[in-house]
Formats: C-alpha cells, sequence, structure tokens
C-alpha cells in the first residue's frame, strides 16, 4: 500500500510513501537524456528528458516507483489490486508496459496537459518485464505544481481523472476515493462549538477535537482522508526547507510502523521510504525506514547528456548527531 502526493509550498513538491513488506534493492536513479528506452510494444525513447526517482535498475533499465523530470513533472505508480487491468498485446504502435509508463510519460511531456494528450490513445498492455519480475497491478498519479491527473488502467481502457486534491492511495478506485471525502466535512483544524443542545454545557475538554472522526487505520480509504487533511491545513515556515520538513510531516501521518500491518505470520507492511522532490530544481529527498534523516540528490548535479543510469544506494543506517 502506498500514498502519493503533491502539495504548493513556496515551490511545488511531489512525492510519495512506499509501503511494502519488503525491498528490491532500489536506490535514487538519474536517467539521463540520451539513455536509450527500448520499449517492449515496439519503438524506443532514443533521446528524452532526464529523469530522477527511486528505482531498480535491471539490464540497464530504470523500473521507477515515482520519479520526477528535469521540466518538473512528477509521476509516482501505486498499487491498485484487484481493479488493474492490463489488456492483451494486439500489436498496436500505442501499447505501453506498466513498468515502462513512467519512463514513457516522463520522458515526453512537460506538463500534465501534455501528459493527457499523450495518455489518451495509451493502452496499457499485458506484459512483464521478466519471469523474475512479473506484473503489479498499478496506477498512477501524475502532477506538475499545477494540475494532478490520475490514470487508472480498466477493461474499458485506461481512464484518466483530473484529481483536485493531490493525493493518491490504492483501492477503492479514484472516484470513490474522492467521494468519500464528504463523510468528513464537518472536520476542522479549530476548536468546534456545539452544533446542538447548545444549554447541555458541552465543553472543549481538549485541543484538537476539531479533528475528532479522523480516520487513524492504515487501510487505503483512511490514509486517503487523513492524507487530504493534513496537506489543506498544513502551515510552514518561511525557510524552503521549511517546505520540505512539511512535506515530510504529511508523508509522516500516514507512514505505516512495522508490527501494525500483518500480512501472515512474522510478515508486515512497514513505509520502506518516503521521498519529496522539489519541482522547481529537482531535488530528490528522501527517508528511510530505519534512517529519518533527509538526504538529497540533486538532478542537475550529475551528467545529463549521459548515456547510462547514474545510481545512489539509500542511506538506510540510522545516523544519530549527538550534542554532547
Amino acid at each position: 500500500m502506498c500514498t502519493a502526493v503533491s502539495w504548493n509550498g513556496k515551490r511545488p513538491y511531489f512525492g510519495r510513501n512506499l509501503d511494502l513488506e519488503g525491498n528490491f534493492g532500489e536506490g535514487v536513479v538519474v536517467c539521463p537524456r540520451n539513455q536509450k528506452l527500448q520499449l517492449r510494444a515496439g519503438g524506443a525513447l532514443e533521446r528524452h528528458f532526464a529523469l530522477i526517482g527511486m528505482a531498480i535498475v535491471v539490464e540497464n533499465f530504470p523500473l521507477y516507483f515515482d520519479a520526477v523530470n528535469e521540466y518538473g513533472l512528477g509521476m509516482a505508480g501505486l498499487n491498485f489490486p484487484k481493479n488493474a487491468v492490463y489488456l492483451s498485446d494486439m500489436g498496436a504502435s500505442n501499447n505501453v508496459t506498466p513498468f515502462e509508463m513512467i519512463p514513457f510519460v516522463l520522458g515526453q511531456c512537460k506538463t500534465v496537459d501534455e501528459a493527457r494528450a499523450l495518455l489518451e490513445n495509451v493502452r496499457v498492455v499485458k506484459i512483464a518485464f521478466s519471469e523474475k519480475l512479473p506484473l503489479t497491478p498499478l496506477h498512477w498519479m501524475i502532477a506538475d505544481g499545477k494540475k494532478s491527473l490520475v490514470a487508472e488502467p480498466t477493461a474499458e481502457g485506461l481512464k484518466l481523472y483530473e484529481n483536485p486534491v493531490g493525493v493518491l492511495t490504492n483501492n477503492p478506485p479514484f472516484p470513490m476515493q474522492l467521494s468519500r471525502l464528504s463523510d468528513y466535512m464537518s472536520l476542522t483544524p479549530n476548536e468546534p462549538s456545539p452544533r446542538f443542545g447548545k444549554d447541555l454545557g458541552m465543553t472543549n475538554y481538549s485541543r484538537g477535537m476539531g479533528s475528532i472522526g479522523l480516520p487513524g487505520d492504515w487501510s487505503s480509504a483512511g490514509r486517503f482522508i487523513r492524507a487530504v487533511f493534513t496537506k489543506e491545513c498544513l502551515v510552514t515556515g518561511p525557510e524552503d526547507t521549511d517546505d520540505v520538513c512539511g512535506f515530510f510531516h504529511i508523508l509522516e501521518s500516514v507512514a505505516v510502523p512495522r508490527g501494525c500491518m500483518c500480512l501472515a505470520e512474522g510478515v508486515y507492511e512497514e513505509t520502506v521510504y518516503s521521498s519529496c522532490c522539489d519541482l522547481v530544481d529537482a531535488t530528490y529527498y528522501y527517508t528511510t525506514y530505519s534512517n529519518p534523516a533527509v538526504h538529497a540528490v540533486k538532478l542537475r548535479a550529475t551528467d545529463l547528456e549521459g548515456i547510462m543510469p547514474a545510481f545512489y544506494p539509500l542511506k538506510k543506517h540510522l545516523e544519530i548527531n549527538s550534542d554532547n
């Protein structure tokens, strides 16, 4: 399970939590402009926009969980079990596999509008990367700091939805996630006042009572509501670093501690990493489950005219700064 967020502070940011029961040896990967990306259904991206994001690299192909390109367009793939439907490969020229979707879109599009125009004719087809890397059911969120879009593969084709809240989790399909916000319209960051029985002596006996009823669970639906509420209420300080810190606080509000979501005996889901990318300068910030210290990789500090991906291993061990 995962949560993706697009948020505008003093600058626009895009990122996500990746919630899994393990990891794949992922790291921060820069895909330079001249790295050839051969597409399985035919054709190739010979030259494309540069990308930075979290990925594993197999046979020199970056399998991105999330990424941002040099023009400030971000995209993340989230688990969409029992709902994602991939089509059969009919040999059509507009076939794209799920694992190619992020570089396919970010390699060619500068804005959400361009991404929508590209995806309107795309068929997401049932082709796995390999036997060892089978298909994962996914849907995607795309954002550029001005707009956000959700793309969901269905039996009728790829459905595209405007995303006015800039948040996506897993199930149910996005329109149902969005409609459930109406159940929580009474939530407020302010102190509530009695709406009935004003002579009953009801008082605010604690701070934060305006958010009573906010879901505290780790279900997809619960995380969606909590992330939207936190994002909409968030206030940050005057520095750019305050925005980065604030973005990670949004993700922390829906992060999964190990042990709280048991999948099988001794198997637990956890927030493997959290990411935050500055869409203006394409700096990719991240934290990991065992190391909450924020690390950064800058897209433009690498050779963007190269032909091979640059891989930056994650800093997973806890760093403690001693003050005495």
